[in-house]
């Protein structure tokens, strides 16, 4: 019999040390010989990237030891920080040089690029032998450039010449990402996009004969965001575009002036948000079938067959889904199911899918809570959301108290959460809190018209669809009205102070390095993001006014609830000084709040004792905030 206690108070074994070791960082995967490679982040070890190995007998090592970290700063972000060779030859970029290193077996990591501070390297691609780059390298007093490159001499013996190692094969762009090889060899294709554009805006896919390098064609309109050039075994070139508003997979013979023709039409996205290179929505088979992500609100895994018809895999997880790496009948696919994040071996004939890495929650399902897809009327439109309620199975509560929610606003703003709670999520509902966790207007998942929904009204479109999805689960009968917290980092952190200081849905706010004064932000933000705004908000300085309106900095007056704000020392994306600015503004306003700076923390959260701290932290002020008891965590010092 379960024991009645008020929400927020539950007992709970689900700790947030439990929390930090269920949400595995992967940073791909790849088919290596007989053996499955993957990146994956050791909070344990500071956020270390670490390359493993799973061998055919199970066995399970390193293969890139400490204190190697393979990180790319490529566009900050980063992404595809190593590759390899069927051969087992592991291919990496450094965190602490950013130069790229080849391992081979038995062997130390020996140089293949020079040694230059302003030079990074990312997006590595080891394909037809060849190993492939993005290299973006700084220039005082300009913006970084950026090319396609190949590291000649990659697969032999050591470079002894390694300046002379590296050939620009593309570039003409402001931006460059996904290079891919075709079978033999002879074209690049890649993406391209230039300022004041974000991939996720305008780009264009191009193609470039190698013998022929100074002819290169675009081979979709500029006018879409076309996404991931892969070729398929017969030599046309397959694509993602969006000229019906979604995201799909599209086929085109580069050799010819005919447009790309639609291989399987769906009113889902097959795409998203290029913030992290090396992301892959599909991938082409050999036998002409492609395996591929399809999203609407929640993920789901599709075979598309050569006659363009779309078979659904039955597969657990349904969000952050990414096809790593294909061979054969098999694929690596990654994402995150129901109280767990894995790395799956997925056989596309059956569907079956055997863990490799994590994919098993390590707790009894009792205590994970199933997703309930929220669709609420907003201002602007429809507004999408999954909401998470208390779950736990020793426990029920008061027939005449309703439950405190945690509003959860994701970052991008142009990102995308899927129906499925991972293991934060599980923290908070196991101990009588819910979870709502919202794609506002601006999120990637429900076509190009819901995502430029907040094109020029970030601030105003974002703060009303959490708002709207807020009050109407109040309105439901689910949530406390009077005990609603919002909580998001970077561009969602930004709304949440927009939220707090222009509507009064929210009794208390926790903000992760987020943004409050856009002014600064646009001066101050690094190149990728540099004109990001521009569409967000307005072309400066022409739309000044306007950026200093949308601030919350601008309406200091306004903070008047608890405010908790976490950030890293070491953000390059969103400095501390905006974290700081804000707590001024509460000492000022004699609001209750605590700021936590964490040394050796970026833009997202990767040691360990970080994670736990902060989660506690988050536990503990909303207890302090909305009056119940939260014994297993230290309070938090509210100034």
């Amino acid at each position: 019999m379960s024991q009645q206690l008020p929400y927020g108070s539950w007992p709970s074994p689900l700790t947030a040390r439990w929390a930090s070791a269920s949400s595995l960082r992967l940073d791909g995967a790849a088919f290596v010989g007989d053996e499955i490679w993957w990146g994956e982040s050791l909070p344990d070890e500071a956020g270390r990237v670490a390359v493993m190995r799973r061998a055919i007998d199970g066995s399970v090592e390193a293969v890139l030891p400490a204190p190697w970290n393979a990180r790319s700063r490529v566009h900050e972000y980063g992404g595809g920080a190593w590759t390899a060779s069927d051969d087992g030859v592991l291919f990496f970029v450094d965190k602490s040089d950013q130069r790229i290193r080849r391992l081979r077996p038995g062997g130390e990591p020996e140089a293949l690029t020079p040694e230059d501070g302003g030079t990074h390297y990312g997006g590595l691609r080891w394909q037809r032998g060849t190993l492939l780059a993005v290299r973006e390298r700084e220039r005082p007093g300009a913006t970084p450039e950026r090319h396609i490159v190949r590291i000649d001499g990659a697969s032999s013996g050591a470079a002894s010449d390694p300046v002379a190692a590296v050939s620009e094969l593309a570039g003409g762009s402001d931006f460059v990402a996904q290079p891919a090889l075709s079978p033999d060899g002879s074209h690049l294709a890649w993406v391209a996009w230039d300022h004041p554009d974000m991939p996720w805006d305008r780009t264009r896919i191009r193609v470039v004969d190698l013998d022929a390098p100074h002819v290169v064609r675009d081979v979709t309109s500029g006018t879409t965001a076309a996404l991931q050039p892969e070729w398929s075994a017969d030599g046309d070139l397959v694509l993602l575009d969006e000229p019906t508003g979604r995201w799909n997979l599209y086929r085109v013979d580069p050799a010819s002036s005919v447009e790309p023709v639609a291989m399987s039409p769906a009113d889902a996205d097959t795409g998203g948000g290029l913030w992290v290179l090396g992301t892959r929505w599909y991938a082409p088979l050999d036998d002409g079938r492609v395996i591929a992500v399809r999203t609407h609100g929640s993920d789901q895994l599709v075979i598309i067959d050569r006659e363009g018809g779309a078979i659904p895999l039955p597969f657990a997880a349904t969000a952050r889904l990414q096809i790593d790496d294909v061979r054969g009948d098999r694929a690596l696919v990654s994402g995150t199911m129901p109280g767990a994040t894995g790395l799956w071996v997925v056989d596309l004939d059956s569907g079956e899918a055997i863990a490799v890495r994590g994919g098993t929650p390590d707790v009894d399902e009792a205590w994970i809570p199933h997703a309930r897809q929220v669709t609420t009327d907003g201002p602007h439109g429809p507004v999408h959301a999954f909401a998470y309620p208390p779950t736990n199975p020793g426990v029920s509560a008061p027939t005449d108290e309703l439950p405190p929610y945690l509003v959860w606003v994701h970052g991008g703003p142009t990102s995308h959460v899927g129906g499925t709670a991972d293991s934060k999520a599980a923290y908070f509902t196991s101990r009588g809190i819910g979870v709502l966790d919202v794609n506002y207007g601006g999120s990637t998942g429900y076509g190009r018209s819901y995502r430029e929904r907040l094109k020029g009204q970030w601030g105003i479109v974002d703060v009303d669809d959490v708002a709207a999805a807020a009050r109407g689960l109040a309105a439901d009968g689910l949530a406390d009205p009077g005990r609603l917290a919002i909580e998001g980092g970077s561009a969602g952190g930004w709304t949440v102070l927009a939220a707090l200081v222009g509507t009064d849905v929210f009794g208390a706010g926790i903000s992760r390095y987020g943004v409050g004064d856009a002014r600064a932000l646009a001066a101050e933000t690094h190149d990728f993001e540099a004109r990001y705004l521009d569409g967000l908000i307005g072309p400066l300085p022409e739309a000044e006014e306007t950026y200093i309106e949308r601030s919350p900095l601008s309406r200091p007056e306004r903070f008047r609830v608890p405010l908790l704000l976490l950030q890293g020392d070491e953000d390059a994306v969103v400095p501390p000084a905006q974290a700081e600015a804000i707590r001024d503004a509460l000492v000022a306003q004699d609001v209750p709040h605590a700021y936590v700076l964490y040394e050796g923390e970026g833009h997202g959260f990767r040691r360990t004792e970080t994670i736990v701290h902060a989660l506690e932290s988050e536990l503990a002020f909303l207890g302090q905030v909305f009056g119940f008891a939260t014994p297993d965590v230290a309070p938090v010092e509210l100034a």
